[in-house]
């Protein structure tokens, strides 16, 4: 778990009003707070989404657990006067020199099949504000190219404010999304084939594997035990109708680009 050693500044963007720390491990964060207004289930969104997409290797910044104690929050006016309080927080590696994705620059990318990957996961966990919020998708210049990073799993099952009900209808239908990049993606870039390894990946999640992820959240970011019953019998059923998921998915692809039909 990281620890906050400074507070930078506001992030400036964002429902959830993020802020930027600098780390003991010397790297700067983008961190949002238990008491943002959205509340809590925003970090145990987050930090599920953190731990699944590490698992499916997907293209996210590195995240975890950021630890805030008194003498940091007290250093800054802000802070205190926000009554931030001290505890467990969530972080995300923030990266310098990106630019939006969108249309015009996706064609430089290096890595557009990884994408594949998180359209599977958005899919599965039912986030359509990947395409709704056109700042949750990063293009940073590296050693090896341009890359795309998605940032910002906030808005996971349809939002921060999510129900048990809200999960068990959820989980009762799939729902396509090919607006903006998405549609690019499916009728220029993707094909089948590129889904096939995080389909794979997803399909051998074990039953523990996603109990664990659940545990791991803090229990004042998610305190109920029903809510985490919720979640873990959602993931289950997400997973065990994943081809399903990438059928519907895959269906979008143009036939030219299609090869093998996945019946």
């Amino acid at each position: 778990m990281l620890t906050a050693i400074e507070y930078l500044r506001p992030v400036g963007i964002g429902a959830t009003s993020p802020q930027l720390f600098r780390a003991d491990d010397g790297k700067v964060y983008i961190v949002k707070l238990q008491n943002n207004r959205l509340g809590p289930k925003v970090l145990a969104n987050e930090l599920l989404g953190s731990k699944l997409g590490e698992r499916m290797e997907l293209c996210f910044p590195p995240a975890g657990i950021i630890e805030l104690d008194n003498a940091v929050i007290q250093k800054n006016r802000r802070l205190a006067t926000c009554h931030v309080r001290e505890g467990k927080h969530f972080a995300c590696q923030y990266l310098s020199h990106t630019e939006y994705l969108c249309g015009n620059n996706l064609y430089k990318a290096v890595n557009k099949s990884e994408m594949a990957g998180v359209m599977l996961f958005d899919h599965m966990l039912h986030n359509p504000d990947r395409t709704q919020n056109r700042r949750n998708l990063l293009l940073r210049h590296e050693p090896e190219g341009y890359r795309i990073y998605a940032i910002d799993n906030s808005h996971l099952f349809r939002g921060a404010l999510w129900t048990v009900n809200r999960l068990e209808k959820m989980a009762s239908h799939i729902q396509l999304n090919y607006r903006r990049t998405y549609g690019i993606l499916l009728k220029k870039f993707l094909r089948p084939e590129h889904f096939e390894p995080y389909l794979a990946k997803i399909k051998n999640i074990s039953d523990d594997e996603i109990r664990c992820i659940i545990d791991d959240l803090p229990v004042e970011w998610l305190p109920l035990d029903a809510d985490r019953d919720a979640l873990y019998q959602f993931l289950g059923i997400q997973r065990d109708k994943i081809e399903k998921i990438v059928n519907g998915i895959c269906s979008l692809i143009p036939d030219k680009h299609r090869g093998t039909n996945r019946n």
